[in-house]
């Protein structure tokens, strides 16, 4: 079983930066992916980025350039680093484990943070 904590979110105005923050209760070093999806009213849960086991990157398009994504498996910690935020940003935000378990591929999730990129 994994615990996600996430961290980090809150009310910023655009152009603003915030960084979300997720803990894990294991090692993440192990996991084998981690991600952070956001979720708008209204709309589905979307993959933001992606940060594999072997250290592959990947983002949506709409926040390339912007977002970046991080790990540090010493604190068992991944990291959103969000810069020039938009409106179109606002959304609860979920970290998103990927552990193989007895040959399974298992999903955890976070709690959730609520990031408003508003004037």
């Amino acid at each position: 079983q994994v615990q996600l904590v996430e961290s980090g979110g809150g009310l910023v105005q655009p152009g603003g930066s915030l960084r979300l923050s997720c803990a894990a209760s294991g090692s993440i070093f192990s996991m084998y992916a981690m991600g952070w999806y956001r979720q708008a009213p209204g709309k589905q849960r979307e993959l933001v980025a992606v940060i594999t086991s072997g250290s592959n990157l990947n983002y949506i398009d709409s926040v390339k350039g912007r977002f970046t994504i991080s790990r540090d498996n010493a604190k068992n910690t991944v990291y959103l680093q969000m810069n020039s935020l938009k409106p179109e940003d606002t959304a609860v935000y979920y970290c998103n484990a990927v552990k193989l378990e007895g040959g399974k591929l298992n999903d955890y999730w976070g709690q959730g943070t609520q990031v408003t990129v508003s004037s």
